[in-house]
């Protein structure tokens, strides 16, 4: 059983998946990842949800269908999700945290302290 993010689509929370298994090296640059098949049954969901996941890494050039053996990790895909994740952080969710932080009128001291528990 899966406990999907209701205020995101299933499909950007499998690419969150493959994204972390691809960073976390899990699976390496040049290796199969698990087929679209393989992923709906594991997870419960349309096999088309899984490929749009898919999709959206072969879009960004981090993954690589190869016919008839299925999806791989690209030459540099790690190299490319750490910058494009870097990115999307700082553009998305940075502003917001900032803006929280700010309210709750935080220092750095009192993040840095947190952060070591």
């Amino acid at each position: 059983m899966n406990n999907w993010n209701e205020t995101q689509p299933i499909f950007v929370q499998i690419r969150e998946r493959l994204t972390d298994m691809i960073l976390s090296a899990s699976v390496k640059e040049g290796e199969a990842l698990p087929s679209v098949r393989q992923i709906a049954t594991d997870l419960s969901v349309n096999p088309l949800t899984v490929t749009k996941a898919y999709q959206s890494l072969v879009d960004l050039g981090v993954i690589e269908k190869r016919r008839g053996l299925g999806m791989f990790v690209a030459e540099g895909a790690r190299k490319e999700l750490l910058a494009h994740e870097r990115e999307a952080f700082l553009k998305n969710e940075w502003p917001r945290i900032m803006k929280q932080i700010k309210a709750l009128n935080l220092d750095i001291e009192d993040l840095m302290r947190h952060a070591e528990e």
